[in-house]
């Protein structure tokens, strides 16, 4: 059936629609305005699909409404020709919304917004809810409204990311997530508050400011100034009651902790059973490249934390370990206090290793904290060095703390290879006789001096 759209948006479509981005969200886009029977013209300079490769003053005059990609920011040459020449402007996520006939639920934050929304989908079919899980987790809102047309019972879970956030101006959310807040993104936002004024903007696209959040954005909040509605507030202390209930999943310690409980405060929101959300969590496995054991190669334990890829998340990765590991780091800059970072790790770390567009400023920093770093031009070959200097009962731990696309295509890219390259070590001792065991990385992780605590 024909997704329903309003008048406007229907009557936008009778002139070609210009998708700004060849990529997951704008080849969605395409598709969406596909089966609400108009034509797409995809402009990319980069694509990997047929594309036109600029976008001017007259190519805008042929279009009534403009789609961008959440990589587009709003100051992009092209949003600001198409809005020039008159042409209606939306993101990808709110151009989905205007023609989703469900609720909606959203959630964002620095780190957690994949896991909670997937426990969120997860959960909300054990309640036998209809359901669907969209946005930033990788399939795109436009994607789900096409191939998946929902009722107005239906729950799209949607993640939002501050690049989406920025632009909303129709997407409505029922309730609204919002796990933390790190600095992150400023060579998009510019500043820490700006990046928080873009997440902020979701609370004004959710119905009644009914909106959940933790405490590091509750404090960030009031150091901007910014007003939060305080019945949202969320505290992430102690639950001894839940201590025997989240035992042996994922939630049972931090950071996975507080994502569990912010869910649970939109359970007890929505009046959902307890128990189907207890239920979820003691199945529920985390998506891959998120702090998970890869393999053990003669007593060393290889982690890969690839979608760490922001200060915050790699932080909470090597708090995790009771000793100090070995640290493979680095990628493309996102802004923000790198010195301060590596202040902040530098205790946890007894060896580092180097790579990409910040192996320079990294390996600076590192001598400056004292801390042994070897700079490496290779994933590959950052797996060998550390394991070349690593001893039984040690971690090596790939947890970034920047974005992977300097030397690859993704964080899910850089996992790979990291998996790869782990594969090949151990192919290469058990070949020597040096033994290797394999672990089942979705098995929760066994305590001890060698593993997270």
């Amino acid at each position: 059936m024909k997704p329903s759209i309003p008048d406007w948006l229907q009557h936008l479509l009778d002139k070609p629609v210009a998708i700004f981005g060849g990529g997951v969200s704008g080849r969605a886009a395409a598709s969406l305005v596909a089966a609400l029977g108009g034509e797409a013209v995809i402009y990319d300079r980069e694509a990997d699909v047929p594309a036109r490769r600029e976008f001017t003053a007259t190519a805008a005059g042929r279009h009534g409404l403009a789609v961008f990609s959440p990589g587009f920011a709003l100051t992009h040459p092209w949003i600001r020709c198409a809005r020039s020449a008159g042409c209606e402007v939306l993101g990808e996520l709110d151009f989905a919304a205007l023609a989703w006939p469900g609720r909606i639920l959203a959630v964002t934050g620095t780190n957690g917004k994949t896991t909670i929304c997937q426990l969120l989908g997860h959960g909300l079919r054990e309640a036998g809810l209809d359901v669907r899980v969209a946005g930033n987790i990788g399939r795109a809102f436009s994607e789900v409204v096409t191939a998946e047309p929902g009722r107005a019972e239906t729950i799209a879970v949607c993640e939002v990311s501050s690049f989406q956030a920025e632009s909303l101006r129709f997407f409505e959310a029922d309730w609204s997530l919002w796990s933390n807040y790190a600095e992150d993104h400023l060579e998009r936002h510019g500043s820490p508050e700006a990046y928080f004024r873009a997440k902020l903007n979701l609370l004004h696209r959710t119905r009644e400011r009914r909106l959940l959040y933790g405490p590091a954005v509750r404090d960030a909040a009031a150091a901007f100034g910014f007003e939060l509605p305080v019945e949202g507030a969320v505290d992430f202390g102690p639950r001894p009651e839940l201590r025997d209930a989240l035992a042996g999943t994922v939630f049972a310690e931090a950071p996975q902790r507080e994502n569990f409980l912010l869910a649970r405060a939109l359970w007890q929101a929505m009046g959902l059973e307890p128990d189907t959300l207890l239920a979820a969590a003691r199945s529920f496995r985390l998506a891959a490249h998120r702090l998970q054991p890869v393999d053990e190669v003669a007593g060393v334990t290889f982690w890969n934390d690839s979608k760490a890829t922001n200060f915050h998340a790699a932080e909470a990765a090597l708090r995790r370990f009771s000793r100090p590991v070995l640290w493979i780091l680095g990628g493309r800059s996102k802004g923000g206090d790198i010195a301060g970072f590596i202040r902040r790790s530098a205790p946890h770390v007894r060896h580092a290793f180097v790579l990409g567009e910040t192996a320079d400023e990294l390996e600076r920093l590192l001598r400056a904290e004292a801390v042994p770093v070897i700079r490496c031009n290779t994933l590959r070959e950052a797996t060998e060095r550390a394991f070349s200097r690593a001893v039984r009962g040690d971690n090596v731990v790939l947890s970034p703390g920047f974005a992977s696309f300097d030397l690859f295509k993704s964080y899910e890219d850089r996992g790979r290879q990291f998996e790869a390259a782990v594969a090949q070590l151990a192919a290469n001792h058990r070949a020597a006789g040096d033994g290797a065991r394999t672990h089942n990385s979705n098995r929760p992780a066994p305590m001890g001096a060698c593993t997270p605590l």
